[in-house]
């Protein structure tokens, strides 16, 4: 077993000691918030971690990478990568009883840079998230029409046939880009602010900031709400979607394991990049969450519980999304099913009813025998099954497209519109609460605002700039800047986070220290499936990781799609390179926090050395007192 730790003389005096836990615990009761049960603290912690990813990225891994096969590596990488993680990020909080940049630079001062990397990650992927709780209420608020705006293409000017746009997609399509987005051709043509978009993203910062007001005081109630309607939506969705031709479809496609993909090291690689985003590690959150539980809190049993529910919860809503798919499927089958049989009935004038989906082939047949030269003449579609099925679609797409396209098509569908984008918004709403913890508790940490200053204003503060910010979401190239942001900001970042903070407990605080802290707080040592996870596994899988995405980034051009109505093979989204200055974008979102790190240990090194000169002492033997708000005083 590894038992390597680097010298970390003074952490004696930046923690304190177990024997205080307990007094400053105490202490704590009056001047720092804490959860009203452990129901409250653990739906916070589901609603965290189980978010629209689960719903909509998890299904098209699944479909992209042989069905039921993908859950082979998914679950075992769920074991051995996220929830090891998933306990130190609970343990670490419980245990020194702050958010992560107290946590980390009570550990050793130079540390500090990966809590505020965490917070920097937290801040920028709350901007476009909360982008996508805007368009959910778009769209929630358009639910309550019959028929549904997205159901029919809209009539041109001279009411004469549909909108050219729309009659060359489909009616989701033209709702989607055109109705909802706006969007523009390129994402340097900025365009103007749409102010739909703007009056949804007034509502849901609003919405946001009501809810997280006060910190946990506040969204430990929301989550009530926000953590268990998804779970009532997706059962009624379940039920519904058995009910529907085709959903078995989609479900057996899903599940049926092709099993040659499990000798692909990219579904390997794909399984451990969904297990660690799905946890919401690294954001911070989780570390602030936990410090506010009881010192003797079951840490361990918390972390296996949360992730059990994560890996359910990702499984169930693949079950869900693809019974819907399989509908979906199903009719475009038979619609176009129906072409080909209307085309072979006008070719020969054929009475109504003779051609059927059982007799069609065997007509094919008779008439390309009998009448091969006018057979030839006609054009037929290909109609199969699987490629409606296996047809990929993740992310927005998914949400706001196929989904919408499959309600449309069942009775009553008002009723389903506004259920899913409620489902939707709770999901994405609680998800919320953390990346707003992961941004509020570093900033007290670090004293930025006034310690006077109270923390509704510090909340307030930040979701007003935030909303600023996410202006640039509200212009015609919005949805091109989340893709990208979304596609940089929570990547990289948070897989670099993740092995600073396994290394700096495991090497740098010490795991023997980590285990007697584990025994005191729960009354018994982590087992050796803890230990191995910590010191080896768990680091070395995600080093992998990182190195395999990093190698794809740097060989792979920059691109994105784009909806322009111009393209030859529209509606087919097309293909197009990123200007260059894009390039510039993704170092700042991706490289800053990534950098934050590296770059606070070297000024710590470069203050040590200017410390010495005047007699002082330099970083590694430096001694720091914990203030009470979670910072260092030097």
């Amino acid at each position: 077993m590894v038992r390597l730790v680097l010298p970390n003389p003074g952490l004696e005096d930046r923690i304190p000691s177990l024997g205080e836990l307990e007094v400053i615990e105490k202490e704590e009761a009056s001047s720092r918030p804490k959860w009203d049960n452990k129901a409250q603290y653990m739906l916070t912690c589901v609603g965290f971690c189980v978010g629209l990813g689960n719903v909509w990225r998890f299904p098209y891994l699944c479909q992209s990478h042989g069905g039921g096969a993908f859950m082979i590596p998914f679950l075992i990488l769920l074991v051995v990568e996220g929830v090891p993680l998933l306990h130190l990020e609970f343990a670490i909080g419980q245990r020194l009883r702050k958010g992560s940049v107290g946590a980390w630079s009570s550990i050793h001062p130079a540390l500090k840079g990966v809590g505020i990397a965490s917070m920097f990650v937290s801040f920028m992927v709350g901007l476009y998230y909360n982008t996508i709780i805007a368009w959910v209420m778009w769209y929630f608020f358009n639910s309550f029409q019959d028929p549904l705006p997205w159901s029919e293409c809209p009539l041109n000017a001279n009411r004469t046939g549909y909108v050219e746009e729309c009659a060359r997609s489909s009616a989701v399509d033209y709702f989607w880009y055109r109705e909802t987005l706006n969007i523009s051709t390129s994402i340097s043509n900025s365009g103007s602010v749409q102010w739909w978009v703007l009056l949804c993203l007034t509502c849901a910062w609003s919405v946001l900031y009501v809810c997280v007001i006060r910190g946990i005081e506040t969204t430990g109630k929301a989550v009530y709400i926000t953590s268990t309607l998804p779970y009532v939506v997706l059962t009624i969705f379940l039920i519904r979607g058995l009910t529907l031709k085709g959903a078995t479809n989609g479900i057996i496609f899903l599940f049926t394991p092709n099993v040659t993909e499990l000798a692909n090291p990219v579904t390997w690689l794909d399984a451990g990049a969904q297990v660690f985003y799905s946890f919401s590690l690294a954001f911070g959150g989780l570390i602030s969450f936990s410090s506010y539980n009881s010192v003797h809190n079951n840490c361990e049993m918390d972390s296996v519980i949360v992730s059990v529910i994560n890996g359910f919860t990702s499984v169930y809503a693949a079950t869900v999304v693809y019974s819907i798919i399989g509908f979906r499927a199903t009719e475009r089958f038979d619609d176009c099913f129906s072409k080909n049989i209307l085309t072979l009935i006008n070719g020969f004038d054929l009475p109504e009813g003779n051609v059927t989906q059982e007799n069609f082939a065997e007509m094919q047949q008779w008439y390309n025998a009998t009448h091969h030269a006018a057979y030839t003449q006609l054009q037929f579609q290909t109609c199969d099954m699987n490629s409606f099925l296996s047809e990929g679609v993740e992310g927005t797409g998914l949400a706001f497209i196929v989904f919408t396209e499959a309600i449309t098509k069942m009775p009553v569908s008002p009723l389903w519109a506004v259920l899913f984008f409620i489902m939707l918004f709770c999901l994405g709403l609680s998800s919320m609460f953390g990346n707003m913890e992961g941004v509020v508790v570093p900033l007290q940490d670090l004293k930025v605002i006034p310690e006077k200053w109270p923390k509704e204003v510090l909340t307030g503060l930040i979701c007003l700039v935030s909303y600023l910010i996410a202006f640039v979401f509200t212009l015609n190239s919005g949805q091109y800047w989340l893709s990208l942001m979304d596609s940089y900001a929570g990547s990289i970042p948070l897989l670099i986070i993740a092995f600073c903070e396994m290394f700096a407990v495991v090497y740098v605080y010490g795991v023997d220290r980590f285990n007697k802290d584990i025994e005191f707080m729960i009354g018994h040592k982590p087992n050796v499936f803890w230990q191995v996870t910590w010191r080896v596994v768990s680091p070395l899988l995600m080093l992998v990781i990182f190195l395999f995405f990093f190698v794809v980034q740097v060989n792979q051009e920059l691109v994105y799609s784009v909806w322009d109505p111009a393209y030859e093979e529209f509606p087919k989204s097309q293909k197009v390179s990123y200007p260059d200055w894009v390039y510039g974008v993704v170092v700042v979102v991706a490289g800053v926090p990534c950098l934050t790190i590296p770059g606070f240990a070297v000024y710590k090194l470069v203050r040590s050395c200017l410390q010495r000169r005047g007699d002082q002492q330099g970083l590694v033997s430096t001694l720091s007192t914990a203030s009470v708000n979670g910072d260092l005083k030097y």
